[in-house]
């Protein structure tokens, strides 16, 4: 008997327990279904996501109105997976906030069937695919925001029916083909329009003019729009900036309205433009215009009839020549006056007291004191220290400078920043150890400030600097060693050796990932957000599990602070590596010396003219590295009697529509059965390789899109 009411309780109980999980309203089981195509959470942002609740309404992420969502808002997650079609059956879904995740994919049709959705906003993850047609059926839609995405296809003709429309955000996809019909005469709502960073062509629609509402920046530029600017631009409001810069624009730019009177930087990178405010004069106008070299002026100025004399005419020419010639005599003083007082400065800085330190005040001759210069101490080497010690970087450093210079060294590399050593202490550990060079012993608190700087990275696909040494006659900076030699070498094999075995492509994405985490944490995670600015395969040294580790980092500053004559004789450490050892290590070196001489291929094109190293110098040389590792082929491809760039080859044979199996390496056929992921990857290498370096994406977009790809084992 007690058995059986035993057994009739526990039929009773998942009976209760059965309610329970049933429990849950239709819109709450939809967004389950959303919550289990999400297939990374790092922060546990779904976690309180319960099917044991009646509704959704107090889960994170969900505002509801009497009982019904309404707002799906999840911003800044770091969400990894797909969108869902379930949304689709939220018929009350009024917000769709999902901005700045890790969301890829294409966007499900069925989320365009919420008829009642005002506001969906994507930016920031790595959706693909084009926006659906069903795009049309929103009539209530106020702001589409699909910017920093991989989205591709022209726009669908049906996105002029939400007319409601209000913020429409398009930038940094791959959007391509003209504008819909009509854009301008059915979005009149529009305030913000901002399709730059895309692949728009065909003309510019004169009914954008219709655009009334518009304020602050109409975007339009980094685009492949051609054909004229069409006047009706002039009718947006006064106060909107007009951003044309960067496509294929050609002919005189209208001069009315809103167009009328903005700087050339709003129409730059558009060779095929002439006229005001622009240098170059359409052939029309060159009698009518002034020289080019002169501002231009509305065709009413200057005004009539504006004071006595006739004042409207402006200065004489003989007032005009005695304002140049004034110029003219007050620079020649100005510069024999700094040229005086710069005579001065050195001759006071050579007089020494007998302790050998500079005067601040030099001698009074003819009654005239003469003021010395003299920098602060603090900024310069004391001229009494000229060796210094072994200073570690970290609590890991077990050896002294001795056990350093017993050690036996072999020579791994040459180039014009200096010698690489591959030195192995008494105790067994190996080290790498880098020569600047001999001279430069004044600038040690700058090196130090510099170097130590770098010695806090840490990172596991980043060459950790270990310590440093610094003397009047030596620089050298201690890292640790990476047992299988570089990125150049793995995929080209050494000169001189007849083995080699290629990379598998498990490998190769391996590396591709690593070296992208590394970036990452470079350009988003270091204290300064770093620039490496000389990214290459031989660069790129290989762990013991083939894991990859960026080396070199801030090395060119540090060889310019530190001076000197980095390729002489080592008085330390070279001359063991010399007395037979350099021929145990030659592979090693012609490796280094061949591959360092395509260096510059994979520097940016605008690293050439530039100033201030900029973080997309790195994505285009990521890009060249990715493109190497994909072909197979060095930075320079013989192309018949010719030669070009790796990247220009790509784009040859991209619109000669050339098979697959003729771009990738040869090496990688045995691992056919991943062309798709090769693709992918190949598709990132030419976005990385855009000539405009603001098309390229960011290193955390890129080293996301990788993630997403699955490292086979092989």
């Amino acid at each position: 008997m007690l058995a059986f009411l035993a057994f009739l309780l526990l039929i009773l109980c998942s009976c209760c327990n059965f309610i329970v999980v049933s429990s849950l309203n239709e819109e709450g089981v939809a967004l389950l279904s959303f919550k289990n195509s999400i297939t990374v959470d790092p922060d546990g942002t779904l976690s309180n996501w319960n099917s044991s609740d009646e509704t959704p309404c107090s889960w994170n992420g969900i505002t509801c109105k009497e009982q019904r969502v309404v707002s799906l808002s999840i911003p800044k997650k770091k969400l990894s997976g797909v969108l869902s079609p379930s949304l689709g059956s939220l018929s009350e879904l009024r917000h769709v906030n999902l901005r700045n995740n890790r969301l890829f994919g294409w966007l499900p049709s069925d989320l365009f069937q919420l008829e009642g959705l005002q506001s969906l906003v994507l930016y920031g993850n790595s959706f693909s695919g084009g926006l659906p047609f069903e795009v049309g059926n929103l009539d209530y839609l106020q702001t589409l925001d699909l910017s920093e995405n991989f989205f591709n296809g022209s726009l669908p003709s049906s996105l002029v029916k939400c007319k409601r429309l209000r913020n429409l955000d398009l930038r940094q996809n791959n959007f391509s083909g003209s504008l819909p019909n009509e854009f301008g005469k059915n979005l009149v709502l529009l305030e913000k329009l901002d399709l730059s960073y895309n692949d728009f062509s065909g003309t510019i629609p004169g009914d954008l003019g219709y655009l009334s509402n518009l304020q602050g920046t109409v975007d339009l530029s980094h685009n492949k729009f051609n054909g004229p600017i069409p006047s009706s631009l002039g009718n947006l409001p006064e106060k909107v900036y007009i951003d044309l810069t960067y496509n294929n624009l050609s002919g005189p730019i209208p001069q009315n309205g809103a167009l009328i009177n903005r700087g050339p930087t709003a129409f730059i990178g558009n060779p095929g433009l002439c006229g005001p405010p622009l240098k170059n004069l359409c052939s029309s106008d060159s009698e009518a215009n002034p020289p080019s070299s002169y501002p231009y002026f509305p065709s009413n100025y200057p005004p009539q009839g504006g004071g006595k004399n006739g004042g409207g005419r402006g200065l004489s020419k003989a007032t005009v020549v005695a304002i140049i010639v004034g110029d003219v005599v007050g620079i020649c003083v100005i510069g024999l006056l700094f040229s005086y007082c710069y005579s001065r400065i050195c001759q006071c800085s050579q007089s020494k007291d007998e302790s050998g330190y500079s005067f601040e005040k030099g001698s009074r001759k003819g009654g005239k004191e003469c003021l010395c210069f003299r920098k602060d101490e603090s900024e310069t080497l004391s001229e009494n220290v000229e060796h210094y010690d072994l200073v570690p970087l970290d609590a890991q450093v077990a050896f002294d400078l001795d056990e350093l210079l017993k050690a036996s060294a072999f020579v791994l590399g040459k180039s014009g920043i200096g010698i690489v050593y591959k030195v192995v202490l008494e105790d067994g550990l190996v080290l790498a150890v880098r020569r600047l060079g001999e001279g430069g012993s004044q600038r040690f608190k700058e090196f130090q400030t510099e170097v130590e700087a770098i010695g806090k990275l840490r990172h596991p696909n980043i060459v950790t600097l270990r310590a440093y040494y610094w003397s009047v006659d030596e620089k050298l900076l201690i890292y640790d060693f990476v047992p299988n030699g570089n990125l150049a070498a793995a995929i080209h094999g050494k000169p001189g050796l007849v083995t080699f075995t290629p990379l598998s492509w498990s490998a190769r994405l391996k590396i591709m990932k690593g070296v992208a985490k590394g970036l990452v944490y470079l350009h988003e995670c270091s204290p300064k957000k770093y620039v490496h600015g000389d990214l290459k395969p031989s660069n790129i040294l290989l762990g013991h599990d083939m894991e990859s580790k960026i080396s070199d980092f801030g090395l060119g500053r540090l060889a310019n602070i530190a001076g000197g004559s980095p390729m002489q004789s080592s008085r330390m450490v070279s001359e063991k590596a010399q007395r037979g050892q350099q021929s145990s290590a030659a592979s090693d070196v012609a490796t280094f010396t061949s591959t360092a001489s395509f260096g510059s291929y994979y520097q940016a094109p605008e690293a050439l003219k530039a100033v201030k190293p900029s973080q997309k110098w790195d994505i285009y040389s990521y890009g060249m590295i990715l493109l190497e590792m994909i072909t197979g082929r060095t930075p320079l491809v013989q192309v018949g009697n010719s030669e070009m760039d790796l990247v220009h080859w790509m784009q040859l044979c991209i619109e000669e529509k050339k098979p697959v199996s003729d771009v990738l390496d040869p090496n990688l056929a045995q691992d056919a059965h991943q062309e798709e992921e090769m693709i992918a990857v190949l598709k990132i290498a030419m976005a990385c390789t855009q000539s405009s370096p603001e098309r390229r994406p960011s290193m955390r977009h890129i080293s996301d899109a990788l993630e997403r790809l699955p490292a086979h084992s092989g």
